[in-house]
C-alpha cells in the first residue's frame, strides 16, 4: 500500500517539476533575442 502512495507522490512531484520547467522556458522564449545573436543569424542567412 505504501508503494502506491509513494508512486502517486512521485508522479505529483514530477508533474510539478514539468510545469515549472515549462514555465521557465516559456518566459525565456518570450524574451527578445540579443542584437549580437540577431546579427549573427542575419549573416548566416546571407551566406546560405
Amino acid at each position: 500500500m505504501n508503494t502506491k502512495r509513494e508512486e502517486r507522490k512521485r508522479a505529483a512531484i514530477e508533474r510539478q517539476i514539468d510545469e515549472n520547467l515549462k514555465r521557465v522556458y516559456e518566459e525565456d522564449a518570450k524574451q527578445a533575442l540579443p542584437d549580437r545573436f540577431r546579427h549573427l543569424l542575419e549573416q548566416l542567412r546571407e551566406q546560405g
